[in-house]
């Protein structure tokens, strides 16, 4: 007994450990049976699947396992496993997420931010309207997590606010017989209107990734892959994807909203207890306002900092938006005929970001009051040091490691091999197609990262669409944003769990609100993105650029 004790405690203590070394040999037979470079490449894919589900090993780390095993097994050279951590979408996704950063920086979002919301209003209602609004605006541009993490420190100051005053409570009532100073903070529970605050905003963010292709790494996932299984084709265009998941991605939110305030917040139930609990009246009201005032004021006055930020934010829109815009010519073919991609805008604008300086106290270098000239040289619009501290350096070579696994796939035969495994899928109508995909990514992302299951479906899914003969983009793009509808658990993506560790929401508390969203979400994406999508791609024929690939290994 004695002994079976102890070597549970083992297993509890070293279980990664174990499944790192046992896992590997026990899928072994995937290849042994059969040695072919299709199935080699099935048994890595298998391989950092359980790695990323489990999190044995980081998941920047399991993501490098192609730079090893596809030049050792004969898979792809490593030359072009190399070059796939770097890809044009890759380089987009450091750009966009250095312009956030230098928002972040000179603090525009925050003033952003409470200005909207002081002018939708202060009531409990209302708040949460906005807050969410804003998160989703924000969550377009810079990534998910960011957004909430932003958002999540003015909530908590109105809601404690609010607490102080006695007109609303983040908590429970604490036992009677337990006293104050005894009480566990993990052990509080937390009232319905701060549950509804808090997870409200990790939805918003989550669903405001959707609408642009910056707004999130799962986008970029399917941006390069698509454009590495489809080198012909037009590629993930910026100005499309607004088109396509703007319409969507507020199709989703406001619904979802309606939802969180009949189950959070009493809507429809007049009489019931969270009801009532948010009717604060004139005086919640004014307290609200009050609280974002005195923020305002601590931010003091629009610097040239933020006003040069804000600028090249909208430069950086731009770039993207008419770098082909359809109607027109793009700026990209007044200069060359050499492709220009997104990555280029982006980078055009962070190099300013970094030539620009953040105070414009040059213009008294020869003033004769000494007091006003400068005594060293201003910083620019964003510093290397706090990119350095903020970028999330492990994403670039998740999304790396994916772009490698769709190299592979496609250089293996794995592609066609599982394609014609799914035969059976191939063959029916093609909105079914779509269906049982995005329900499929939609299950497994709840589990595991967003970027690492668009990393292992999406070259599955292009092959599936070449064997279908289906628009490639018609079951990629649903693929892709059901990756990103993952509201079920804290470890579900990070927004779950920057927005639960504050208010202690419990896995089964989020997942009975998550059950109704993820209805919603998949029923309006079924709805709207075939018919909107046909609109913007033309999904009536298969695209000739789509039967080109690449001849495969044995």
């Amino acid at each position: 007994m004695v002994t079976c004790k102890i070597i549970l405690r083992a297993l509890g203590v070293h279980w990664k450990s174990l499944f790192i070394i046992v896992y590997p040999l026990l899928i072994l037979p995937i290849f042994l049976v059969e040695n072919t470079a299709a199935m080699r490449c099935v048994y890595v894919v298998v391989l950092m699947a359980g790695y990323w589900v489990f999190e044995v090993l980081p998941l920047a780390v399991t993501a490098m396992i192609p730079l090893v095993l596809f030049p050792t097994m004969g898979i792809l050279d490593a030359k072009k496993t190399s070059l796939a951590y770097f890809k044009e979408a890759n380089m987009m996704f450091v750009g966009g997420l250095i312009i956030a950063l230098a928002i972040e920086f000179c603090s525009l979002h925050t003033r952003i931010s409470l200005h909207a919301i002081k002018w939708i209003g202060c009531s409990y209602r209302r708040l949460n309207f906005g807050l969410i609004t804003l998160t989703m605006l924000v969550s377009m541009w810079i990534s998910n997590t960011a957004a909430t993490a932003m958002m999540i420190p003015i909530i908590q100051a109105v809601l404690e606010e609010l607490e102080s005053q006695g007109v609303g409570s983040r908590w429970e009532p604490d036992p009677p017989d337990i006293p104050p100073e005894e009480v566990d903070p993990l052990s509080r529970r937390p009232t319905s209107v701060a549950m509804c605050f808090y997870i409200s905003t990790a939805y918003a963010a989550s669903i405001g990734g959707l609408g642009c292709i910056v707004g999130s790494g799962t986008n970029l996932v399917l941006k390069g892959i698509y454009e590495s299984e489809f080198p012909h084709s037009p590629g993930v265009e910026f100005n499309k994807w607004l088109a396509a998941n703007i319409p969507l991605m507020l199709a989703i939110m406001y619904p979802s909203w309606v939802w969180m305030q009949i189950w959070f917040m009493g809507l429809c139930r007049p009489n019931s207890a969270d009801a009532k609990a948010i009717n604060v009246g004139a005086e919640g009201e004014e307290i609200t306002r009050k609280v974002l005032i005195q923020k305002l004021v601590e931010l003091g006055p629009l610097s040239p900092h933020e006003i040069m930020v804000g600028i090249m934010f909208i430069t950086a829109a731009m770039l993207w938006f008419f770098r082909r815009p359809g109607f027109i010519s793009g700026w990209p073919s007044l200069l060359t005929e050499t492709q220009v991609g997104d990555s280029t805008a982006a980078m055009i604008v962070v190099l300013l970001l970094f030539m620009f300086p953040a105070k414009m106290d040059f213009r008294y270098m020869f003033s004769e009051d000494e007091e006003r000239r400068p005594k060293a040289a201003s910083s620019g619009l964003i510093t290397w040091r706090f990119v350095n501290q903020k970028m999330h350096w492990s994403l670039i070579f998740l999304m790396g490691g994916g772009f490698a696994l769709a190299d592979g796939i496609k250089n293996s035969g794995m592609g066609d091999l599982t394609a014609e495994k799914l035969s059976v899928i191939v063959d029916l109508p093609p909105v079914q197609i779509l269906i049982i995909c995005s329900l499929l990514a939609m299950v497994v992302t709840q589990f595991t990262s967003n970027a690492a299951v668009a990393n292992i479906l999406l070259p599955i899914i292009a092959n599936i669409a070449r064997k279908a003969k289906i628009h490639p983009m018609y079951l990629m793009m649903p693929v892709c944003l059901s990756c990103s509808f993952s509201y079920c658990l804290p470890v579900s993506t990070p927004p779950n769990a920057i927005a639960a560790a504050p208010c202690n929401m419990r896995s089964w508390e989020m997942i009975k609100v998550a059950s109704v969203m993820q209805v919603i979400a998949i029923l309006m994406l079924i709805a709207i993105f075939p018919s909107l999508g046909t609109v913007i791609w033309d999904f009536s024929e298969y695209p000739d650029w789509a039967v080109a690939k690449n001849k495969t290994k044995s």
